[in-house]
């Protein structure tokens, strides 16, 4: 198949190889989880620390930790971790009386000597200002886009879906780029996103009404759930769920069935991080869903061979791309031309 522009990328379905940079590289001694440090010659100031985060995230965290220490204490000017999949991104927000663990991490490699990091798609925005350093957070809607219109027959007739309101803005920016309809499910109660859950309302309000405390209130109304509806034609088309992260995929199960229910023909999940751990793929694979397409951020062979519906996009040549940049001093605009707003 030709190459085609996308935007601001060259299209990566059809490669098999990932590209390489325009310079050599040495594999540091760390063999489980494979860094490596690119460097133009024996003299350069800066190194780009290269790091895919495994199943055992916590050794990859501490194995990156201690190489950036040990580049620090080398005396380089500039050490870039490349993050694809940034852990314990969505442990970004105050849970309770829980702590920040995304904001922790975030000190713990500034302290270890990094000065900047390429990642990819954070689970909020927001999170890039836990950094005391620049963070460049690429996109990897563009790929996915490109999938959609290359890969799945008749997608003009789809539906991009939202499987909860918080999910709506990424969505949206979806279907404003490929010109289709828009339907959002919502009606479960999403705890984790609730000011009840966060510790807002704490402590609980004083009012009382008969028979009950205002502590027990609240409790009751959280039992109540609303009945799952979904905002949106999706009757006879074609259903693209679209999220940042596919983990546990449970909701996505419920929500293709809820789907399949109210007339949707074909279903497909479109995510940047496929992280599909525990009984995921088999969950995939007996489900209602004909596709589940994720970029290669993280490893996930053994899930494919598990469950051919689970389908791969490389979006290695926008990281290549941003380590080139960076170790040349350019700009890096062009990797963010053709982004919307609220992607």
């Amino acid at each position: 198949m030709p190459i085609r522009r996308f935007g601001a990328y060259k299209s990566l379905v059809s490669h098999s190889q990932p590209p390489k940079l325009s310079y050599g590289y040495s594999k540091m001694n760390v063999s489980k989880s494979g860094y490596r440090v690119f460097s133009a010659n024996s003299t350069t100031a800066s190194a780009e620390l290269a790091k895919k985060i495994t199943e055992d995230v916590n050794t990859a965290i501490m194995e990156l930790l201690v190489m950036a220490y040990a580049l620090k204490t080398s005396c380089a000017k500039n050490i870039i971790g490349v993050i694809p999949y940034f852990p314990y991104s969505k442990q970004c927000k105050m849970r309770k009386r829980g702590s920040i663990v995304c904001k922790l991490l975030a000190s713990m490699l500034a302290k270890a000597g990094l000065t900047h990091i390429i990642t990819m798609d954070l689970h909020q925005k927001e999170i890039q200002g836990f950094f005391s350093f620049p963070v460049d957070n690429l996109r990897a809607s563009p790929f996915l886009i490109q999938y959609i219109q290359e890969e799945i027959p008749d997608y003009r007739n789809a539906v991009i879906v939202a499987k909860s309101p918080s999910a709506a803005k990424r969505a949206q920016s979806y279907a404003e780029r490929l010109r289709l309809g828009l339907a959002v499910i919502h009606g479960e109660a999403q705890c984790s996103e609730s000011d009840m859950a966060d510790g807002r309302h704490s402590p609980p309000s004083s009012r009382t009404t008969t028979g009950h405390t205002g502590l027990e209130l609240p409790l009751m109304m959280a039992k109540e759930k609303p009945p799952i509806t979904v905002v949106g034609d999706v009757g006879g088309r074609i259903a693209i769920i679209v999220d940042d992260i596919i983990d546990d995929v449970e909701d996505f199960v419920a929500a293709a069935d809820f789907l399949k229910e109210r007339g949707a023909y074909k279903i497909y999940i479109m995510a940047t991080h496929g992280l599909l751990s525990a009984e995921a793929p088999r969950l995939i694979e007996e489900s209602a869903i004909d596709e589940v397409v994720v970029t290669n951020t993280v490893p996930h062979e053994v899930q494919k061979l598990q469950c051919p519906k689970i389908k791969t996009v490389d979006v290695s040549m926008i990281l290549a791309e941003a380590i080139r940049r960076i170790h040349n001093g350019e700009s890096m605009a062009y990797l963010f031309r053709n982004i919307a707003v609220d992607d």
